[in-house]
């Protein structure tokens, strides 16, 4: 079963959220997600700056099986994108809730509705997680 942390928010494209103490939220793939995607070998993220609207894709994550779009979870600016994924794809796998962050985003308004942990470890056991 895949680790769902407590302290973070979900979608069901299987992206998770947190908001940090600026306003600003971090964004990346889930557990799940990356044991799905199986070995990550390339990851494009977005660049500071770029505006970005809820359900679009904003990044790219390649692994030895197909490449996947990452979907933006809300509508916003993008402050930063953790560019040390670019030469260290793998950390999506072994640190997908830290180091493997994707973006961090300034939110254009209120949060959307999102899943809540116990939401989302039920969504992935229908699934098949």
């Amino acid at each position: 079963m895949s680790k769902v942390p407590s302290d973070l928010k979900y979608t069901r494209t299987h992206e998770w959220l947190r908001t940090l103490p600026d306003g600003t939220v971090e964004v990346g793939i889930t557990d799940h997600a990356q044991h799905s995607l199986g070995d990550l070998v390339f990851v494009e993220v977005p660049e500071a700056g770029r505006t970005v609207s809820a359900g679009e894709p904003f990044a790219v994550v390649e692994s030895v099986k197909a490449a996947s779009d990452v979907y933006a979870p809300l509508s916003g600016e993008v402050t930063e994108g953790n560019g040390a994924l670019a030469g260290a794809p793998e950390t999506l796998n072994t640190d997908p809730y830290g180091a493997g962050w994707l973006a961090r985003l300034r939110p254009a308004g209120a949060l959307p509705a999102l899943l809540s942990p116990a939401e989302y470890e039920k969504l992935t056991a229908e699934e098949g997680d």
